[in-house]
């Protein structure tokens, strides 16, 4: 494996260094192809999908294929004006001259994916490299091994093969990957394979961009539309993958008074949405595998906690499924409450006034999405100017995700470096600093011996006088030929 790895990696630096990645053309040809591949193999994604997660296809059209194919045409949108020298001025003591700042591409990059959101979360970072004009390795989840297969075989039916390949397999395949020299590698996943990601990275000196995840708080004030706050809420927890996702609702806030009346909403909004067997409703997916499935039951398997479940609990092994599942005041030392859950679970912790829901927040690790329901317009400006997270939303939660013109990442635990749209283009590009001068204007003042007229004429420029730039400019002192 380690030999296949290597001649992959050889054959891609050979494709970039060919300059068969840089042109416009290439670049555009490419995303082109790709969005041909998800219009015409739409079905083959959202059963791939459905294998993997049992998600359904509204789920897979609505997070995955439409947001793919957004990325895409945004990317070919914008592409050229993203690859265009950037004209910055010029300082009064280069004058005179001409400063730019060039987006280049890095080289041959390596994309680790994540198993949650498989295809959205593999074909989104490569969209940004392609457009950028990097050579690219894609290396989806073995977890979720029908859309990893289906990568393995579309790909190369509509992609150039030589510049753009995939890269099967699990644990040994990743760390056969990992011993190459890439020239960035972006990882989506957990924090503890990030870390490892990381660590064979530094070995190289190469730049990394991490999606991470951590426990994505949620403050519900009193003051809101509760039923309209309940649904978004519902949807952004268990209609994404049934809580499996980075930015899901890991546990909600309020206050004690205002608990009874939320859990009873959420009641009332959950049986709304999966009937009163969520079992058995085709608009839940189930856990991923049996192991994620009995890390989950295991939260709720421990006294402390399965005392706090207010509605939900029910698991079904065989289906792979857990139902969605509230709990209210859960221990804070236990495992929910100090675990990213990635799952149906979310608990309730309460306090006295809503005020202290931010003092909570950020006693913890930084989370990578953290949400406010409140009208309250100085609790909305306190938990923007307070809280810090990689993306924040007021009265809604996800959808920040779903606006090319916001960046998307994490900051501290859950993350370092951030995508979509032109930011994924920035995050596969050097911005190489370009100056340009002539062989006038020269300035005498610059060169030895050091006088203290010379100083005088220097200290002028850096302090940005046009008095000292003429006589810089004039030659004074003149020097001797």
């Amino acid at each position: 494996m380690a030999e296949e790895v290597e001649r992959v990696a050889q054959e891609l630096r050979g494709c970039f260094r060919s300059g068969r990645t840089r042109p416009a053309e290439w670049r555009a040809a490419q995303l082109k192809a790709l969005v041909r591949m998800i219009e015409d193999k739409e079905n083959d994604i959202s059963d791939a999908l459905h294998a993997d997660l049992a998600k359904p296809r509204m789920e897979s059209y609505l997070h995955e294929i439409s947001l793919a194919k957004g990325a895409c045409i945004f990317a070919l949108k914008g592409m050229k004006n993203w690859m265009k020298p950037e004209k910055v001025p010029a300082a009064i003591t280069t004058f005179p001259s001409t400063a730019t700042i060039v987006p280049e591409p890095l080289g041959v990059v390596l994309i680790i994916s994540a198993w949650n959101y498989p295809f959205l979360l593999s074909i989104d970072p490569v969209i940004g490299a392609i457009a950028a004009g990097n050579a690219v390795v894609l290396k989806p989840s073995e977890i979720a091994p029908a859309t990893s297969s289906l990568f393995a075989k579309l790909l190369p039916e509509y992609v150039d093969s030589s510049c753009i390949k995939v890269v099967e397999g699990g644990v040994d395949e990743t760390t056969a990957l990992l011993a190459q020299k890439w020239d960035k590698i972006f990882y989506t996943g957990n924090g503890h394979v990030g870390r490892i990601v990381m660590a064979a990275a530094a070995k190289h000196l190469t730049p990394v961009a991490l999606e991470l995840g951590g426990k994505c708080p949620v403050i519900v004030d009193s003051n809101v539309d509760l039923h309209v706050a309940v649904k978004r809420i519902a949807v952004g927890k268990w209609g994404c993958n049934n809580g499996q996702a980075c930015i899901a609702p890991d546990y909600i806030i309020t206050t004690k008074t205002f608990v009874t009346e939320l859990v009873d909403s959420l009641k009332r909004v959950l049986e709304r949405f999966y009937g009163e067997d969520p079992l058995q409703s085709a608009d839940l997916s189930r856990i991923v595998n049996s192991k994620h499935f009995h890390r989950i039951a295991k939260l709720i398997e421990d006294k402390k906690v399965a005392e706090k479940i207010v509605l939900g609990g029910q698991t079904d092994e065989k289906q792979l499924k857990i139902a969605p599942t509230v709990l209210v005041d859960v221990p804070h030392d236990t495992a929910l409450m100090t675990e990213e859950i990635f799952g149906p679970l979310l608990p309730i912790v309460t306090v006295d006034k809503i005020e202290e829901s931010i003092e909570h927040i950020n006693a913890g690790t930084k989370p990578l999405a953290a949400y406010l329901f409140s009208r309250n317009k100085k609790l909305q400006q306190e938990f923007i100017a307070n809280v810090s997270s990689g993306g924040m939303l007021v009265n809604d939660v996800a959808l920040h995700l779903a606006n090319p013109h916001l960046p998307f990442g994490g900051v501290g635990d859950s993350g370092t470096g951030s995508y979509h749209g032109k930011f994924t283009f920035d995050c596969f590009s050097h911005k190489k600093a370009v100056l340009v001068r002539g062989f006038g204007g020269e300035a005498n003042a610059r060169y030895p011996p050091y006088t203290p007229e010379k100083q005088r004429i220097l200290r002028g420029l850096i302090k940005g006088s046009f008095f000292a730039l003429i006589l810089a400019l004039l030659g004074f002192p003149r020097e001797k030929r």
